[in-house]
């Protein structure tokens, strides 16, 4: 699946091993999300394509979005991490990639958007209430679900609880 915005120039496509290392360096740049190792991303790209999107400008990275199917909840899709370049923040691309990512077999499979995102991560979580605006759904905080502070390594990690967005009504 291979999609461009004819504004923007921006191509949407699935992820190859070889992007792992561009992803890398934007997450370190960004500076707020959890560096995860080039060889992990490297292992989402090669196992989890089905569930990640890059966002590509003229050959350049502008974005990705990493997501999978948790193993034992099948009615979710769980996003793991999403950035923008600097260069192409403002202009929709993080919104695109989750409403493509939806648009994927798996998040149209999905009864929940899911994400953990920690209380000072403003962007993020304009991000998530905003796409579940559009779907006219709410944007929960599930109390007791994520994970708390005292489970990261670092000093002063802050707590990330789970968002939840239900893309489908209860049965």
């Amino acid at each position: 699946m291979q999609t461009t915005e004819p504004s923007s120039s921006i191509v949407y496509r699935k992820p190859t091993p070889g992007d792992a290392g561009a992803v890398w360096r934007l997450v370190k740049e960004s500076g707020a999300l959890d560096a995860n190792s080039a060889y992990c991303y490297m292992l989402l790209f090669l196992h989890f394509a089905e569930t990640c999107l890059i966002a590509e400008r003229e050959g350049r990275i502008q974005g990705f979005v990493t997501a999978y199917v948790p193993p034992t909840d099948s009615r979710a899709l769980f996003v793991w991490q999403i950035a923008v370049a600097p260069e192409a923040r403002g202009r929709g691309v993080a919104k695109a990639l989750l409403r493509r990512l939806l648009e994927l077999p798996a998040g149209r499979r999905a009864e929940r958007l899911e994400a953990t995102v920690s209380p000072n991560n403003a962007l993020s979580r304009r991000l998530f209430e905003a796409l579940a605006r559009d779907r006219g759904a709410p944007c929960e905080t599930i109390a007791g679900e994520g994970f708390a502070a005292e489970a990261f390594p670092e000093q002063g990690h802050e707590a990330e609880p789970l968002l939840r967005i239900r893309l489908k009504p209860d049965h």
